[in-house]
C-alpha cells in the first residue's frame, strides 16, 4: 500500500512539474543568469554577479510568477489542450483543478513576498506581471493579434526584469533583444498554426482562423526577414567573438525553416517549425558563453 501511494504521490508530483513546465523555467533561469553575467554586467566578478541577492530574488520572483502564470494557463486551456496535446493534458490532469489553483495562489503570494525583498517598486512591477498573465490567460489570448502581441511581451518580460536592474543600455543589448523578441513572436505564430483545430472549437480569434494559415505563413515570412537584420548587425557591427558560429547557424536554420513553412501543411509540421525556434532560443542561451569564451574561463577559473 505504502509503495502505491509513492507512486501516486511522485506520479503528481510529475505532472505538476508539467504542468509549470519546470523544464522551460531552469532554462530561463539559466538565461537570466548568463545574460546578467555575461552581457549586461560583464565587468563585475563572476562571483559577485551569481551571489547577488537582489539578483536572486529577482529571478526567484520571476520563476514562481512564470510557474504561476502556466497553471493559470493550464486551467484556462484544458479543454483546448485536451484537443491540441491529449496525451500532455492526461497526464496534467492527475493533480486537481482545485490543487493547481492553490498552488497557482501560493507561487503568486511567494513571488510578491520576494520582490519586496528587492524594493516596492519590484513589489508593484511582478503584482501588475501576475494581473496581465491572469487577464491574457483569461481574455486576451482569443483576441486577433492582441493575443500574440501580449504573450511575446509576457515571455521577455524576465529578462526586462534584469536589464532594468542593471540599467545597461548600450546599443547591442537591444539588438540581441530584438532578436530574441523576434523568435518569440515568430514562436507565438507558429503555435497558433499548430492548435487550429482546438482554437476553433474554443472559439479563439487567431490569424490562421480568421484570415487563413497563408497570411500566418506571410507574417512569419517578414519576421524571419527581419530577424537577418539584428543577425547582420551582431556579426558585422559588434565584437560577438565565438558567437557569430551561432548567428550564422541561426541564419542557416531560419532558410531552412523558411522553405519547410512554405510546404507545411500539416499538424507535424508545424510542430517541427515550432522545435526549430526552440532550438534557437534555447542554444542561444548557452551561446552566450561564446561572447568572450577566453575571458569566460578566466572569470570562472
Amino acid at each position: 500500500m505504502a509503495s502505491i501511494a509513492n507512486k501516486r504521490l511522485l506520479l503528481k508530483i510529475f505532472s505538476l512539474f508539467s504542468v509549470v513546465r519546470g523544464y522551460n523555467i531552469l532554462v530561463i533561469v539559466l538565461a537570466q543568469y548568463l545574460t546578467s553575467a555575461f552581457i549586461l554586467a560583464p565587468d563585475k566578478p563572476l562571483r559577485e554577479v551569481l551571489f547577488d541577492t537582489n539578483l536572486f530574488f529577482l529571478i526567484l520572483a520571476s520563476s514562481s510568477v512564470i510557474a504561476s502564470g502556466y497553471i493559470i494557463n493550464n486551467f484556462y486551456d484544458s479543454e483546448k489542450d485536451l484537443i491540441n496535446r491529449p496525451k500532455k493534458t492526461m497526464l496534467d490532469r492527475v493533480v486537481s483543478q482545485r490543487t493547481k489553483l492553490s498552488v497557482y495562489f501560493i507561487l503568486n503570494f511567494a513571488s510578491v513576498f520576494f520582490a519586496s525583498y528587492v524594493s516596492f517598486r519590484a513589489v508593484v512591477f511582478f503584482s501588475i506581471y501576475i494581473f496581465v498573465i491572469w487577464l491574457y490567460s483569461h481574455r486576451l489570448k482569443k483576441i486577433l493579434f492582441l493575443g500574440n502581441l501580449v504573450a511575446s511581451i509576457l515571455t521577455i518580460t524576465p529578462f526586462f526584469v534584469i536589464f532594468v536592474y542593471y540599467k545597461n543600455f548600450e546599443t547591442v543589448i537591444f539588438i540581441h533583444a530584438t532578436f530574441l523578441y523576434l523568435m518569440i513572436v515568430m514562436r507565438e505564430l507558429v503555435k497558433d498554426l499548430e492548435n487550429m483545430q482546438g482554437d476553433l472549437v474554443q472559439n479563439y480569434k487567431t490569424i490562421p482562423l480568421v484570415y487563413g494559415e497563408k497570411w500566418s505563413k506571410f507574417f512569419l515570412t517578414i519576421c524571419s526577414l527581419l530577424a537577418i537584420i539584428p543577425i547582420y548587425l551582431l556579426v558585422t557591427r559588434f565584437e560577438t567573438g565565438l558567437m557569430d558560429y551561432y548567428f550564422y547557424t541561426s541564419f542557416l536554420l531560419l532558410i531552412f525553416f523558411l522553405l519547410l513553412l512554405y510546404f507545411s501543411k500539416a499538424k507535424w509540421q508545424y510542430l517541427l517549425l515550432h522545435n526549430i525556434l526552440k532550438l534557437i532560443i534555447v542554444v542561444g542561451v548557452f551561446s552566450i558563453l561564446l561572447i568572450d569564451f577566453d575571458e569566460v574561463l578566466n572569470r570562472v577559473f
